[in-house]
Formats: C-alpha cells, structure tokens, sequence
C-alpha cells in the first residue's frame, strides 16, 4: 500500500524514508516492495522518540532554538531529483505531557525554520510523496489503554488496516476507486467557485471566505515529476485554502487536539477579519496560545477541509491522538500555512502574491476538528445565494 498506492513508486526512482526506530519492520518491508519495484535506492532518517524526551529533561533550557538541518539537506538532494519521500507516524501522544509549552513552542518553531526549504517541495507536490502509520506500543496504549501490551498493538493495527482498506478483496483497486469519488467532489466543488462557506454546529457558526480562483483538492496528486500518488493514507477530505483576510465568526473543536505531546481540549477560537482575536481552553490553553503567536500567519486560516461524519475513521468512535487518523474522521480547518496549489497558478507565485490572493503564508500548518453529526455547511455564491453543501454531517450535493 505505501509503495503503490501512497508513493506510486517509479523504477528508478530512489526513497527517502522519515521514521523513529520502533517503526524498524515496517522500514524494512518497505524497502524490499521498494527495491522490487525498480527502485535504485532506499536509505532512512532515523530518529528515536527517547532523545527527543532527555533533550526536554535535561538540554539547557536556552538551547531550545538549535535544530541541525542536516537532514533537510538530505531531503533536499531526493526532492530537487524528483525521487519520492516517505513518513512513518507513530509517536507517543503523551511523549512531552508536562514539559514546559515555552520550550515546547520554541522547538517547533525552530523545526519549522529549519524544515522550510524542504517543505516548499512537500506542499507544492514537487515530488511523490506520503504518509503511512505504525502501530508503535506508546501510540496504541493511549488508544487502547483498558487492553494488555499485546492487545493493544494488534487492536490498532486492526484499526490501521481497516480505514487504510488493506484488508479490501482488491486494496489497489478500492484505492483506486476512493481516490477517484473524492477527485470528483473536489472538482465539483472547484466548479462552483462559492464566494464563502458558512459553518454551523455546536458552539460553531463561522464564515469562511474563500479566494478567486481557489482549487479543492483531494484523493491522489500529480506530482511535478509526472507520478501521480496519494499523500495520506488514509484520506477522506476535500480541502482548499481560505482567503486569509476574510474568515469571521467563532469556531469550536469537536475533537481534542494532540499537539507536540500535549493535549488541547474543549477550545474555541472566534477570527475578525481572518484573525483568531479570542480563544478559550479547558486544557492547554497556553499551548494554544504559544501556536497563535508562531508568526504573523499562524492565527489566521490555510485550510479548510469537508470529510463525511460517516467516514470509517469517525465510525471507530473514537480518538486516536494523531492528526492524519483524527483529521479523516470530522471536517476541519488548520491554523498557519495554506497550500500553493489551492489558488490557481499559486505554485508559481511569489509569497507576496500568494498572499495578495488571499493565501497565507506561516511556519505552522495544524489541523483541528470541527465536524459532528449536527454540522450544517452552505456554499456562499456571489449573489448571496446560500447552496446546501453538508446536513447532519454528511454531504447532500456532489458526488458522494
């Protein structure tokens, strides 16, 4: 499934894989179906969750702005090749439960930083690349807490297996098949050029403009390499960007979000004019806060995504502290960076006029929940006219 559904892989190409030690016999499957597959080359960056926590416990607490760029050097030689990128998820939800958010926000912006110039390749698909998820035994005990070690670990991949339709008669062609419905309700969507959406649910009711010339995107992606691949696995959104200066009302999570190892819980953000001016937490507020004040982007909107309720995800009914599973099961927006490739031509745009489209420009990009099974969505048209677009969560017009 990573190396013909998510990468697409090409002989030829050669494969970068991103991913923690625990993750080892994944890697290593990986790299065989990519070796017979034709490609040349499989070499990993490591890392190991464990030195990420002694760095929090016991690194001078003025350090926390260093970050090696080594690895996005390696990065970059695979993506200016036009070779394909892999990431393994897994990690402990709870690794960085209680450390200092201060130092928390300072180490993920100065990732962010350094990560920049290989993420303009990553967000304008320049490349084939993907993301996959690993069972690891921190990840699944948070999920499955009430379960043995065992249980839990073979618990998640269950799950995993089941919303990634690994366990389908035929995965390729049920890929295949899912790719294409979502494709077509992002060309639909494109199609209709709505001026704004209008979101209402449960402590929601929020206006969300959206730019001239705006594109939706999900299922597979044409890379600038020519591939076509699946960036996550599992998807089951449609997204675009919001126009950054025109986003007003106020908003709140349906799901906690899991952020750098801690939990944000019960919030809620109102904008003015594209800006959150105001939030409110139960939990992890001053995490919230520190993300808010990144950079100048990271308060307004760049993304905003529909996902059916009735997508698999949202029918485990449950939480899986892990935004590429939690963003699949409920609508959502995302704080911080938008996409180029939502605003037509904005790949070959300059920051500035990126911008000036309406884009936003940030270190961040996270993405949290709002979808229930009571949200409302309407297309704005220019006249005002108000379209149904979702009723009860579930879309009503389009493919579906």
């Amino acid at each position: 499934m990573a190396v013909k559904v998510g990468l697409n892989l090409r002989p030829g190409q050669r494969l970068l894989i991103r991913a923690s030690l625990e993750t080892a016999p994944l890697v290593r499957l990986v790299a065989a179906h990519a070796y017979r597959a034709g490609c040349r080359l499989v070499e990993t960056l490591w890392n190991d969750p464990e030195l990420l926590l002694a760095r929090f416990n016991y690194a001078p607490k003025d350090s926390f702005d260093e970050h090696a760029t080594w690895w996005v050097t390696a990065g970059l030689e695979y993506a200016e090749r036009g070779d394909a990128l892999l990431s393994i998820a897994g990690a402990d939800p709870d690794l960085l439960n209680g450390q200092d958010p201060q130092a928390i926000a300072t180490w993920r912006k100065a990732e962010a930083v350094a990560a920049r110039p290989l993420s303009k390749y990553i967000v304008s698909d320049s490349l084939n690349w993907s993301i996959v998820a690993y069972s690891t035994a921190a990840w699944a005990d948070k999920v499955y807490p009430g379960l043995s070690p065992d249980e839990q670990v073979d618990r998640l991949w269950d799950d995993i297996f089941d919303i990634c339709r690994v366990r389908r008669p035929d995965p390729i062609a049920a890929w295949t098949d899912h790719a294409g419905t979502l494709e077509d309700r992002a060309e639909f969507l494109t199609g209709k050029q709505y001026t704004a959406l209008h979101i209402t649910g449960p402590g929601t009711d929020l206006t969300v403009g959206l730019p001239d010339n705006h594109v939706w995107l999900g299922g597979g992606a044409e890379g600038g390499n020519g591939i076509n691949f699946v960036p996550n696995v599992p998807t089951e959104e449609v997204f675009t960007a919001p126009n950054r200066t025109k986003v007003d009302g106020t908003v709140r999570a349906s799901m906690p979000l899991s952020y750098s190892g801690n939990m944000i819980e019960d919030f809620s953000l109102t904008f003015k004019d594209g800006r959150a001016v105001d939030y409110s937490a139960a939990k992890g507020g001053e995490l919230l806060k520190s993300l808010l004040d990144m950079d100048e982007g990271s308060a307004c909107l760049g993304e905003m995504a529909l996902v059916p309720h009735s997508s698999p995800i949202s029918l485990k009914e449950r939480l899986f502290y892990n935004t590429l599973y939690d963003e699949n099961a409920a609508s959502h927006i995302a704080l911080g960076r938008a996409y180029t490739l939502c605003i037509d031509g904005g790949d070959d745009m300059s920051e500035e006029q990126f911008m000036k489209a309406g884009g936003n420009i940030s270190l961040a990009h996270v993405d949290f929940m709002i979808g229930t099974a009571e949200t409302s969505v309407d297309g704005l048209t220019a006249d005002g006219t108000a379209e149904p677009l979702m009723r009860n969560g579930e879309f009503v017009i389009g493919p579906r």
